[in-house]
């Protein structure tokens, strides 16, 4: 008698929370397309203090954080949470100066791949960070690829990806009870990380008439991709979900591609196809965890 071998089935709460990773991705990179049109008038600082300012100051009005409290753990992983969020884009705007969009998520990708490499224990875990991670170093000249920039940026997006790494972990822990509040708050200090070094750039948007650019910049680049990263983080397990943002590489360089004609080379495509090879693999066959929430 044959035996018959049953495919794992995604639950309804993973493929939610896949879903919500996804729009979120798409709608973070469409906004640093809309960010990097800002730079000629407010530069990277300028732009990321008008995003994360207007971002914070609609998931407060949406979400009323003050209703809630947030217990002694909770706060240190709050503050943590958006200390990293501030720190991230600050510097993963400052690498856009010098890289192409998908070339730079490319290489800030470091950050999920190592929390996905510190999180696996299964051997078909490794094997996805495997394909993912020689993806990523041939985006790297060290190893062959052309960045399309210089070692200022590849410096910045790689120590944006650091920041990437802290926000995983802090954002799973901080939002484990409250999700649209906790990324309301963590907004609210990220933007307090980028003032001090970009309030006086942000300021030319004013009289330049680029406010509403900067607000669409915020809601599709802060507002609403965290909030949807939230839901996300509470429902798939950490290495899942570090994986499965191997995507955004190629979905920024499509958004560059189109909306800033920024080309790749076919090194740089097959690199990026690697990368989404793995972030397939890693959903396909995600395993329940106590870190996913019920179905």
């Amino acid at each position: 008698m044959a035996l018959k071998l049953k495919r794992p089935v995604l639950g309804r709460s993973t493929i939610i929370a896949a879903g919500a990773l996804l729009a979120a991705m798409v709608s973070l990179q469409i906004g640093a397309s809309f960010a990097k049109s800002l730079f000629p008038v407010v530069g990277p600082a300028g732009a990321t203090v008008l995003r994360l300012l207007f971002a914070s100051l609609i998931l407060i009005v949406v979400t009323r954080p003050w209703q809630v409290r947030f217990e002694g753990s909770s706060r240190r992983w709050l503050v943590a949470y958006g200390l990293a969020m501030g720190s991230m884009n600050l510097l993963f705007y400052m690498s856009l100066s010098h890289l192409p969009l998908g070339i730079a998520v490319a290489l800030m990708f470091a950050g999920p791949l190592a929390v996905a490499l510190l999180s696996s224990r299964r051997l078909v875990d490794f094997l996805w960070v495997a394909l993912a991670l020689g993806g990523l170093l041939f985006l790297l000249p060290i190893f062959g690829g052309d960045t399309g920039g210089d070692p200022t940026g590849l410096a910045l997006a790689l120590a944006a990806g650091a920041c990437w790494a802290v926000y995983i972990f802090a954002g799973k822990r901080a939002g484990q009870q409250h999700g649209p509040q906790t990324t309301a708050i963590g907004m609210a200090i990220a933007a307090c990380v980028a003032l001090p070094i970009g309030a006086s750039d942000a300021l030319a948007a004013f009289p330049a008439g680029l406010v509403l650019t900067a607000i669409m910049v915020a809601i599709l680049s802060s507002a609403i991709p965290f909030t949807l990263e939230m839901v996300a983080l509470k429902r798939l397990p950490v290495p899942t979900f570090s994986t499965m943002t191997s995507m955004e590489p190629a979905i920024a360089a499509l958004v560059g591609l189109v909306a800033l004609g920024e080309q790749l080379s076919l090194t740089q495509w097959l690199a990026i196809c690697a990368i989404i090879g793995a972030s397939i693999g890693t959903t396909m066959t995600v395993k329940p965890t106590a870190s996913s929430l019920p179905d």
